[in-house]
């Protein structure tokens, strides 16, 4: 535990203007990032006699051992420079909200040709509208089934819509008017963005025009005696209706506006927000948080604002924020927001009225999802700690293994050889800590040599990241004598990076493996930028050792395991493996496995993370074999990046016709250098031609020019 009075700078050198400070740990880690706008009086708080600080800020000052700061000009800069740091250095000791779920959406695909209506979740992509969120996504099919009868927009996939173009025929929706069938060109392209634009008019809360129009024209075709025509639109009226039913009017104003409301206790806070657009409720969600600093019901809340809005810009930022209390600084948080929308966002408390009621309601279901959230946390809270210390008692160990990695091969029939890493803290996954590694030691099926591969490899890593940080010194144990290899000299099986900074043991979104050359051709074995920086504050991969390493296997993968780990002269953690068979806990050294009951929790959990680390692995395993099997010869030319590969493709449809172009054909391609033309076309010409593919379930031959069959 450090002493604050060591590090505290003196008076002279803080500054009195605005600006953004960070807390360090003796390892550089950043801890804590606060703001202010005098930061010689904030840091000032930080530093006075212990006892009268809150107990979490006391527990900060002695965990950190330094504090640096940046001057900025004004307090909306030191907000905006906060949440980029909060987000980059994810620091232990500052509140965090998480979903905790991942929200669908209602969303319009307006950057597309033929804009197209679907649930979305995830991170939000340019141009596309959003709406929502919703609590549930049968909500917003049951809503979009509804009002495709009056804004027939396109709701189906790329692949049935191209499949649709192909043949003439639209589907099922085309054919009973839910869809206006752009595919075989019913409407023109204009024609249909005019009606996702009306369907995004009617869903941002202009109602009222549309369904005047319709009885407008159901009275004249009444008039006109087109009975048929007339009883059509007043079903689409109706259906209009009923769907604007599903969020019932709140504010009678056609107000747009974000309701925040918080419900805290001294440990936890939890966070609800209704999104209100032309006076409905459209959206509604929420997030729990540990309250890991000191901070009251304004910091909650200011906390809240940054998590909403930090990625939001337009119309995503509504014209009026109410929340139950204004953050320290309203004016720099309120023209924060307004630089993110575009013009004035008022940022307020409700005192009257229905916006006062309709706050009343928001904090009362923060209330009750806190209060929901504190029964299942100590449900599943007395469950897991059962659980660890099941496992300690059954493998003997001296606590419970608050951190646990698992470890898996995967391959098929010797091809593709992969392992993946699963870490569990406290007993819940911790997916931001999972790693996948190819095996590049040897070639073939070895499932006990590819264990004692990867665990050597990993923890390699570890005693690196100690090294370098000068902490292996500190814990080493007396008469350890094991190897630690230097930080700047990378073993033989270690993995590259990829051209995005990321390596290829660690899982990338789309699944794929990392081993591209990028896109210059340079190889991949520098390291990464931020890893050659002693200073740099971020958590570092494999830095944190487990008390538990399980395998899946038995006998034999454990003794592997251990092996790994006694020749780098670690003896202070806990190996066991999992054997499939009769769900057997094996020990190292240990001729007899031990066996839990089968209602045991610490069996279940142990399950848990063994299923996990398989699920795991033959993700990574089967997208590496599919890209594989994808492979192209444009592959291996070097400085041909996947962009510029994609370019060459769309532009001449096929590998076969680009096979087939001259070189001043090929510098026709936007981003392609007649170097890189030449490139293409030696290698191309030296390529043989692959052979067809063969549709296995018809037997037909798969045409490369159009994805077609020839018999």
């Amino acid at each position: 535990m450090a002493d604050p009075s060591s590090y505290r700078p003196k008076p002279g050198q803080i500054p009195d203007s605005p600006g953004v400070y960070k807390f360090r740990d003796e390892y550089r880690r950043v801890i804590y990032v606060g703001k202010a706008k005098n930061l010689r009086q904030r840091l000032a708080n930080y530093f006075q006699d212990l006892a009268g600080l809150h107990p979490r800020t006391r527990t900060m000052v002695t965990t950190a051992a330094s504090v640096e700061w940046t001057v900025v000009s004004t307090e909306v800069e030191a907000l905006q420079l906060e949440y980029s740091w909060i987000k980059e250095y994810d620091p232990r000791f500052n509140v965090k909200y998480r979903d905790d779920k991942s929200y669908p959406y209602l969303a319009v695909t307006l950057n597309e040709e033929f804009p197209r209506v679907q649930v979305m979740r995830g991170a939000k992509r340019k141009g596309v509208r959003y709406f929502g969120p919703y609590g549930h996504a049968w909500a917003i099919r049951e809503t979009v089934d509804l009002m495709l009868r009056v804004f027939p927009v396109r709701t189906c996939s790329a692949g049935v819509f191209k499949n649709a173009a192909r043949s003439g025929r639209p589907c099922l929706l085309g054919y009973i008017g839910k869809c206006s069938a752009p595919c075989v060109g019913r409407v023109t392209p204009q024609e249909h963005r005019d009606l996702a634009e009306d369907f995004c008019d009617f869903m941002a809360g202009r109602t009222g025009t549309y369904i005047r129009r319709l009885e407008k024209d159901m009275t004249r075709a009444a008039e006109d005696m087109e009975y048929e025509r007339a009883a059509r639109l007043r079903d689409d009226a109706e259906a209009l209706r009923r769907a604007m039913e599903k969020s019932a009017v709140v504010l009678a104003d056609a107000t747009d506006a974000d309701l925040i409301a918080v419900a805290e206790d001294e440990l936890e806070a939890a966070v609800q927000i209704f999104h209100v657009r032309g006076g409905r409720v459209r959206g509604q969600r929420g997030w729990v948080t540990d309250k890991v600093e000191a901070v009251d019901t304004a910091g909650l809340v200011e906390h809240a604002l940054q998590q909403l809005y930090g990625e939001e810009t337009g119309d995503s930022v509504p014209k009026e924020v109410l929340v139950p209390a204004l953050p320290d600084v309203p004016e720099a948080v309120s023209q924060w927001l307004a630089d993110r929308r575009g013009s004035h966002v008022s940022l307020r408390i409700p005192q009257r009225g229905d916006k006062k009621d309709l706050m009343g309601t928001v904090q009362r279901n923060a209330q009750q999802a806190l209060a929901l959230h504190k029964t299942k946390r100590a449900s599943d809270l007395t469950t897991r700690s059962r659980a660890l210390e099941e496992i300690a008692e059954a493998l003997g160990l001296g606590s419970a293994p608050l951190r646990v990695e698992c470890f898996d091969i995967s391959h098929l029939q010797g091809d593709d050889v992969v392992a993946s890493m699963v870490v569990f803290e406290d007993g819940l996954a911790r997916k931001s800590e999972y790693r996948r590694f190819q095996i590049k030691g040897f070639e073939g099926q070895d499932d006990v040599r590819s264990m004692h591969e990867v665990i050597g490899r990993r923890f390699k890593r570890y005693l690196q990241e100690k090294e370098r940080t000068g902490e292996w010194e500190e814990i080493r144990s007396p008469g350890v004598t094991g190897p630690v290899p230097a930080p700047d000299t990378a073993p033989a099986a270690e993995p590259s990076h990829s051209r995005d900074g990321s390596r290829q043991d660690e899982p990338r979104e789309d699944g794929s493996p990392q081993d591209e050359p990028r896109e210059d051709g340079s190889p991949q074995d520098g390291p990464r930028e931020d890893e050659s920086r002693e200073d740099d504050g971020r958590p570092k991969r494999f830095a944190y050792p487990p008390q538990l390493v399980v395998v899946d296997g038995g006998q034999p993968q454990v003794a592997a395991a251990k092996r790994a780990l006694d020749e780098l002269g670690i003896d202070d953690i806990a190996v066991c493996g999992l054997a499939k068979r009769l769900e057997e806990v094996w020990l190292p050294d240990e001729d007899d496995p031990v066996v839990l009951p089968r209602s045991s929790e610490g069996l279940y959990l142990l399950q848990r993370i063994r299923d996990e680390a398989h699920r795991f692995a033959i993700t990574y395993q089967r997208a590496k074999r599919a890209k594989r099997v994808r492979s192209s010869p444009l592959d291996d030319i070097a400085g041909l990046g996947e962009t510029r590969k994609q370019a060459l493709i769309k532009h001449f449809g096929s590998v076969r016709k680009l096979r087939q172009a001259t070189i001043d054909e090929i510098c026709e391609v936007p981003g392609i250098g007649r170097r890189t033309a030449e490139s293409v076309a030696v290698a191309l010409a030296g390529a043989a031609p692959p052979a067809p593919a063969v549709n296995t379930a018809t037997g037909e031959i798969i045409d490369e020019d159009d994805g077609g069959s020839t018999s």
